[in-house]
């Protein structure tokens, strides 16, 4: 039996930890899982103890980077710090994001030179497509102004792209899984037009990139769920809403920012599909999942106390707190023309 050495960075993220349950089930893999030592990778470790490597180190710190064995068939990096955070601590993002991948890449281009390498990037390198929404890989990259997430990917996919390795570069959608609301949910304009995949058909996809590595190097695709994971961000909201007994969706006008966000319909998404047969789910599935997830007695606590969850959620919109004070920075920021 040929075994396959995968290194999995970031596995104790939503796709992360989707794909360690399908990398651990194949007997052919041995698998290195490199994450920070937090209560969730602590967890993981003690679950996949007999199948796994557990190499608890910083990304960011070299130190720790060169913990990492030899000898790597693939490396799957999907470590990095997400939104919200990310915009929160700018410089974290970079350390994590940018240099953790620069570090990376150096330590196995001299200790696997061979290797198969997959970066998880994003949809927001692509920046604000409001106006056009229909994207392709082959399309001009522009971050939307002061996402330092959606630059941080774009600065790591320049890293891998010009390393020697074989590398081959995912841009994901929206990775969706009991969709969390909080202050970010009012940056993407309502009538944005986007796309989701679930972390199941997103952990699919990288698994099954492992055996066509052949079709994937040098090669950058768009990974999402296809037609049937389409609709507006309004559309999502609605139906969110009802499944979590919020009600009607019924915030006021400038709650929503119209500007500066990013998402959209991969119209070459098919093209990976086409190679790795990953999807499965659809936006039906994924409300369904959702609403099988939803706890019936925290539903009717918030059934019973909509309107002031309502209120708080409002209370953390940035775009409406930007037009109720008249901040002329951050309504140019927010909106297309400035509010009055």
């Amino acid at each position: 039996m040929s075994i396959t050495n995968i290194l999995l960075t970031g596995a104790s993220g939503t796709v992360g930890q989707e794909l360690l349950k399908c990398l651990v089930a194949n007997p052919e893999f041995r698998i290195t899982v490199f994450d920070i030592d937090s209560r969730r990778a602590r967890r993981l470790r003690s679950v996949y103890q007999h199948r796994i490597v557990f190499v608890a180190g910083d990304i960011s710190s070299a130190t720790d980077v060169k913990k990492i064995p030899a000898g790597m068939d693939v490396v799957i990096h999907l470590a990095a710090l997400i939104p919200p955070l990310a915009d929160k601590y700018p410089q974290l993002t970079h350390n994590i994001n940018v240099m953790g991948t620069s570090l990376l890449v150096s330590h196995v281009q001299r200790t696997s030179p061979n290797v198969f390498f997959i970066y998880s990037s994003s949809v927001s390198v692509y920046g604000d497509r409001t106006q056009n929404p229909h994207i392709r890989v082959s399309d001009a990259l522009s971050v939307s102004e002061g996402d330092v997430y959606g630059q941080s990917k774009l600065d790591a996919e320049t890293i891998v792209r010009n390393s020697p390795l074989h590398w081959t570069v995912f841009r994901l959608a929206a990775i969706m899984k009991n969709h969390k609301m909080s202050k970010l949910m009012f940056h993407m304009p309502l009538d944005t037009k986007f796309e989701i995949c679930t972390p199941e058909d997103t952990a699919r996809a990288f698994l099954h990139a492992v055996f066509k590595s052949d079709l994937l190097k040098g090669r950058i695709f768009n990974l999402g769920g296809g037609e049937s994971c389409c609709m507006t961000y309004r559309e999502f909201l609605e139906k969110s809403f009802k499944i979590y007994g919020l009600g009607s969706f019924n915030f006021p006008k400038h709650a929503f920012a119209e500007r500066n966000f990013h998402c959209g319909r991969m119209l070459d998404g098919d093209d990976l599909e086409h190679i790795l047969g990953f999807r499965q789910d659809t936006f039906q599935s994924y409300f369904e999942k959702t609403k099988n997830g939803v706890n019936p007695f925290m539903r009717c606590i918030t059934i019973l106390f909509r309107p002031i969850i309502k209120w708080v959620l409002l209370a953390q919109s940035e775009p409406y707190r930007a037009y109720r004070t008249k901040n002329k920075l951050q309504l140019n920021h927010y909106f297309k023309l400035q509010a009055q």
